[in-house]
């Protein structure tokens, strides 16, 4: 990306930064637990986070987009006249276009439930490969939960700093994820950059929290975030003695990342969580951001359904978008 690029997207004001996945996966339920112990003991970080729903008047929507091929690389070869961008089924024109490499404000998750024991050396790798592809003005806050929700490290650019915090994490307890996204989510309102992500690392559903799946994926959607996910998978006979609201972690978390426009990434073994983390970064880096100027803001429809489409060859390799359905409107 150019400087000057670079410089037009801190310029622009008054906007909405949104994407979408086109995908609508049916709720699965969450039965929320009676205590979830979210206090922190004395003298530990807090999350300090405000409830109050983003609203913000829109002049210019900038939407990023995330291009991959079938093997799941990303695709930085297309062109502004690749895109085509519908806002409520009608074609607007892409006023902006550039690739996106500018800082950006990370919010780390991290599941230290009981079952993750075995897995936290590579969790700790895989971080180690995350930071490899950090801008040196990049920001990051690491969230770790249990039965309750921890502040391990507050915002910082010293990563050796969170990694030496990560090298002393230990897992037990049970397993609080929902109310870990919905901290993390509300932390990254007041993240000091325009970009914003939330990479959450976990192996299994909920079964500690006091927020629902519906909750946390309304806060997602209306997030300025992209919400990525590292699913380490459980063999089948594992997955067979957890509860049933454990059995839907993947499925969760996938309409979670893709209502935010971000995207879950299962993985089979612990050995492949590195490699992972390794291609979030990578995508994180590698995006295209597409800006457009919304339609009459005089309707009185807040919620704007947005679809971007790539033009293809009919020869040419399929290729996957990862981009939010929509965006908030103001001034109605």
């Amino acid at each position: 990306m150019t400087r000057r690029a670079g410089n037009l997207f801190f310029l622009l004001t008054l906007l909405v930064t949104v994407a979408a996945k086109a995908q609508s996966p049916a709720d699965v339920h969450i039965t929320p637990h009676p205590d979830p112990q979210m206090t922190l003991p004395a003298g530990e970080p807090t999350l300090a986070v405000r409830a109050r729903p983003l609203r913000v008047d829109v002049d210019l929507v900038l939407v990023p987009v995330t291009v991959t091929d079938v093997k799941g690389k990303s695709v930085m070869d297309l062109r502004k006249e690749d895109f085509r961008l519908f806002e409520r089924d009608q074609e607007t024109p892409v006023r902006y276009f550039f690739s996106q490499d500018t800082p950006i404000s990370v919010g780390v998750v991290v599941d230290l439930s009981g079952s993750m024991k075995s897995k936290l050396d590579r969790v700790r790798e895989a971080f180690d490969e995350f930071f490899k592809n950090a801008d040196p003005a990049d920001d990051y806050f690491v969230v770790t939960f249990s039965d309750r929700v921890k502040l391990l490290a507050d915002t910082t650019t010293n990563i050796p700093t969170i990694q030496s915090k990560l090298a002393a994490m230990e897992a037990k307890g049970n397993t609080a994820l929902a109310d870990a996204i919905y901290l993390s989510l509300l932390k990254l309102r007041t993240a000091r950059y325009e970009r914003k992500a939330l990479v959450i690392i976990s192996d299994g559903g909920d079964n500690a929290s006091r927020n629902s799946l519906r909750k946390v994926k309304n806060l997602a959607r209306e997030a300025d975030a992209q919400v990525y996910a590292i699913d380490v998978c459980d063999s089948p006979s594992v997955l067979f003695t957890k509860k049933i609201e454990e059995r839907f972690g993947r499925q969760w978390l996938t309409q979670v990342s893709e209502v935010s426009g971000g995207r879950t990434i299962p993985v089979d073994d612990a050995s492949k969580i590195p490699e992972a983390a390794a291609q979030i970064s990578v995508e994180l880096r590698n995006q295209y951001v597409l800006g457009f100027r919304p339609g009459n803001l005089e309707r009185g429809d807040k919620w704007r359904k947005i679809r971007v489409r790539v033009a293809r060859k009919e020869d040419a390799p399929p290729l996957q978008l990862y981009y939010k359905t929509g965006y908030m409107a103001q001034g109605n």
